[in-house]
């Protein structure tokens, strides 16, 4: 098969394209799609069909949760319940690359909370991926673009082949930033939990909550 590729502009995405590619994921496809950080895949999270297909695309473990992006803070907070110090992180690093673990509200896919009762999320700050999410109406996933073991990938050009002919379509912007993938941070009774370090260092997630 070969998959669909579109070219897009990263800073005024054509609105007919990102369209297209939502309309993609309201069929239950899969969109591989730029970030901030990374290229990563897309499906609707609340569709089971197209969850499992984003984890035989990836060659990823259903016990791993998968994290999502949104396009406003307030789509962001429809995913998943942001309290008030969530909402001062987002404020702090929104659109960025920290993304927050959040009690997750009803609709989601229960593959995507891997069993759990929560939800990794983030505004990026990318305009494709923003617009994706917009166009869509709901978050979309956003785990990296390549095969599980494999390293991830800042340009569509690198992208690996088996992953490219499982998707749908390719939303091609150009190279990404490929700078870390987001800081995961969670906010517990016990105080802030660093869940995976990333592009923003963890000192200044702490001294945002000051």
């Amino acid at each position: 098969m070969t998959v669909s590729v579109l070219s897009i502009s990263a800073t005024e995405p054509e609105p007919d394209r990102i369209d297209r590619a939502a309309g993609v994921l309201r069929a239950g496809g899969v969109v591989l799609f730029p970030t901030d950080t990374l290229y990563g895949i897309a499906v609707d999270p609340r569709q089971e069909d197209a969850v499992r297909r984003l984890f035989e695309v990836k060659g990823r473990v259903e016990a791993a949760a998968i994290p999502l992006v949104a396009a406003t803070v307030e789509q962001a907070d429809a995913a998943g319940v942001l309290g008030p110090r969530e909402q001062t992180l987002a404020r702090a690093f929104w659109p960025g690359p920290l993304t927050v673990v959040v009690p997750a509200r009803p609709g989601l896919a229960p593959a995507v909370l891997a069993g759990g009762r929560t939800v990794a999320v983030r505004v990026p700050a990318h305009r494709v991926a923003r617009a994706l999410a917009a166009s869509l109406g709901f978050c979309v996933t956003a785990t990296s673009a390549n095969r599980s073991g494999q390293p991830p990938v800042a340009h569509p050009a690198e992208l690996d082949a088996d992953l490219c002919a499982r998707a749908d379509l390719i939303l091609d912007a150009g190279a990404t930033p490929g700078i870390a993938p987001s800081t995961i941070v969670e906010l517990t009774q016990a105080g802030p939990r660093l869940v995976r370090p990333g592009a923003i260092a963890w000192d200044r997630v702490l001294e945002s909550l000051q």
